[in-house]
């Protein structure tokens, strides 16, 4: 027994571990995509491609999904929290704001998760989780400042940003609550919702703007756009949110939240390596401040729970 569930927790956080690299390898096919397409177009056709990716998986037997029985309402609560709502948040947040102040404020999404976790699930962290989570958010804010502070002073910027922090926290609580479904069955209702609304509001920009043929055509006519959306749609949706779910069904919201800042490191070195971006010995402390949270938070892990 004890075994079976040391070898949980390290799947679970392997899971986080590869999500949030998963995550973090994504900020290179954003930059490329968005130089090309509006965010909004790369949702929609990120999720779209997405849903036919697992939905053509499941047609062929490789992956199985059984609903009969089951309860809709966790698992549409987790499909409305992320990514319908999250996305919305963390899309017009950031285009709303500079990159310091959006970062600033999805740093603090594993502080929510805790939070969450403890008012909902009556789950509390250890002393060493909150440490380790409070410091790899003062790195994530050492690296993202590292870049250059700015402020925007947009309300409606700063409102979607915390929408995106608190929906992520919801999505984190609730899935943990989702028992009754897989980790597989929750990513392939997670991407339909996705694909639903998403597709959706790409399409009404589109006749919006006069540019639906543009849209529709968009990856015939540029590569870089295709592998974004094939990256952003395989990896960063269909593998990242099953290992997301996995991570929190094996490890708990409170741990798998403690590996958020490692999307950041990520993306960093990237950011360095693929695209030539600057690299400062601020961002290096940033980076090496994460990374011991992380470790901090990971080490020696006991949940408390109220009685």
């Amino acid at each position: 027994m004890k075994t079976h569930q040391t070898s949980g927790i390290v799947l679970g956080s392997l899971a986080a571990l590869g999500c949030e690299v998963l995550y973090g390898l994504s900020y290179i096919f954003t930059k490329q995509a968005t130089n090309v397409a509006s965010p909004i177009a790369l949702l929609g056709w990120r999720f779209f491609v997405a849903f036919v990716v697992m939905s053509v998986l499941i047609l062929l037997h490789v992956i199985k999904v059984d609903f009969k029985g089951k309860k809709w309402r966790p698992l549409l609560l987790v499909a409305i929290f992320d990514p319908v709502l999250y996305f919305i948040g963390e899309t017009f947040g950031i285009s709303n704001t500079t990159a310091s102040e959006s970062g600033v404020f999805l740093a603090c999404i594993p502080v929510a998760a805790l939070i969450a976790s403890a008012l909902i699930l009556h789950k509390y962290p250890t002393r060493q989780q909150v440490l380790g989570i409070a410091v790899t958010l003062i790195g994530v804010i050492v690296t993202v400042l590292a870049a250059g502070a700015s402020a925007s002073l947009s309300l409606i910027g700063y409102l979607f940003l915390v929408l995106a922090v608190v929906t992520y926290a919801l999505y984190s609580v609730y899935v943990e609550k989702a028992t009754a479904y897989t980790g597989i069955e929750m990513t392939y209702i997670m991407l339909a919702a996705g694909a639903l609304v998403f597709v959706l509001m790409a399409l009404g920009e589109a006749l919006h703007q006069g540019t639906l043929p543009a849209l529709v055509s968009l990856p015939a006519h540029n590569v870089n756009f295709t592998v974004a959306v094939l990256y952003q749609g395989v990896g960063s949706s269909v593998l990242a949110l099953f290992l997301s779910n996995f991570a929190i069904a094996n490890i708990g919201v409170n741990k798998t939240a403690s590996f958020i800042g490692v999307s950041t490191v990520v993306s960093i070195i990237a950011g360095v390596l693929w695209l030539g971006e600057a690299f400062s010995g601020l961002q290096l402390l940033g980076a090496l401040i994460i990374i011991i949270g992380v470790y901090t938070a990971n080490g020696n892990f006991r949940l408390k729970k109220a009685v």
